[in-house]
């Protein structure tokens, strides 16, 4: 009996055993089945019931028998938990209607800490963030809105405080909207393809970006709209649990046209690009719009690095934090003439940066 006992007891913490987990949630009168690994967070577990319900992970309060308040730590790891098929888990929470209302009310994330380069490698390299990223590509489909291009680089761009200020109110969101982002938009279209990834909804993303006109804009083409289901958690030895933007996602997607070396990724939390801190380039925040929208000119600079490293071969290799200082000139001088359209753009370029430092004493960077 004790033997059975022991048996028993020993399947329940066996690997096949803990590498999934089928659980049942009920909400508003129905009852969802929800599929997790033991070793991922209720974070995660969070992400799989808004798949199903649209109800965002920081709307939910999640109940569950003998429990208590441990499922509202969205770090905890589930296989610590004593979780079983046979009981149903109760989640608490409203699908947002006014989704623009939401974005102002919800609390602002800022990039308060640094994680050194030690880490980071750690981070990106541990088997458990590899293992989590793997899932997300086998759960997650992308849709694209348009093909991609053979030859183009990609551009993977967020939304709160790189495109768009969400925190500040206005009677049209045009009046929040990055200046020169269309201008941008359309320069970087000529080399890249661009897709939009937001850390909220998607249905905040279509709403936002539809707004803004970006969606519907002939000069260029968005490639393809990603929300915060595609993000993985991971978590730092000295910064605790948190979301990021995995590239390997996009790149397993689509392997014949986007890849580690053509591959750039601008947001304002540095964080993000912890699986890929190569492809990261930290923008700075366009906050206080109707203060600063008349001398913000962040995208018109970051237009001319993009061009600028358009034509190499391995973008991942620049330290994108040095992006202001980056030398255009010693770049052009390298680079061998590839066609007439590049010899004539990059050759009439060359000769305004010597005229203007020999006329003026400058460099226009």
């Amino acid at each position: 009996m004790a033997a059975a006992a022991a048996g028993a007891s020993s399947s329940l913490t066996s690997p096949a055993t803990e590498e999934e987990l089928t659980l049942t949630v009920k909400w508003a009168g129905k009852e969802y089945t929800v599929r997790v690994c033991a070793d991922d967070s209720v974070a995660e577990l969070k992400r799989r019931i808004c798949q199903l319900t649209n109800v965002l992970p920081k709307r939910q309060k999640l109940l569950y028998p003998k429990i208590g308040s441990k499922l509202s730590d969205d770090s905890l790891i589930l296989s610590t938990l004593p979780l079983k098929s046979s009981l149903k888990m109760t989640m608490i929470g409203t699908v947002e209607d006014d989704i623009i209302v939401d974005q102002v009310d919800s609390p602002e994330i800022v990039d308060d800490f640094e994680i050194g380069q030690d880490e980071v490698v750690d981070i990106k390299d541990k088997e458990v963030n590899k293992q989590k990223l793997k899932r997300r590509i086998d759960q997650y489909k992308i849709e694209l809105r348009n093909p991609c291009r053979k030859g183009k680089k990609l551009l993977v761009l967020d939304i709160d405080y790189t495109l768009f200020d969400h925190r500040s109110t206005a009677e049209n969101s045009l009046q929040l909207m990055r200046p020169y982002l269309h201008e941008f938009l359309t320069a970087a279209y000529a080399e890249y393809d661009i897709i939009i990834w937001s850390a909220t909804s998607m249905k905040w993303v279509e709403l936002k970006m539809g707004q803004l006109g970006v969606l519907s804009n002939p000069n260029y083409k968005i490639t393809a709209l990603l929300d915060h289901l595609a993000m993985i958690t991971v978590q730092s030895d000295s910064r605790g649990i948190f979301d990021c933007k995995p590239l390997g996602l996009i790149w397993a997607h689509f392997p014949e046209f986007y890849n580690a070396k053509n591959t750039i990724m601008f947001d304002d939390l540095r964080r993000n690009f912890v699986m890929n801190p190569q492809n990261g380039l930290t923008i700075k925040p366009f906050r206080k719009a109707h203060e600063n929208r008349d001398t913000d000119r962040e995208l018109v600079k970051l237009t001319q690095y993009l061009l600028a490293i358009a034509d190499l071969d391995d973008i991942s290799v620049l330290d994108h934090k040095k992006w202001e200082s980056y030398d255009e000139v010693a770049n052009i001088k390298r680079r061998p003439f590839k066609d007439p359209i590049w010899d004539a753009r990059h050759f009439f370029m060359f000769l305004n940066y010597y005229y203007s430092y020999y006329q003026y004493g400058i460099s226009l960077k």
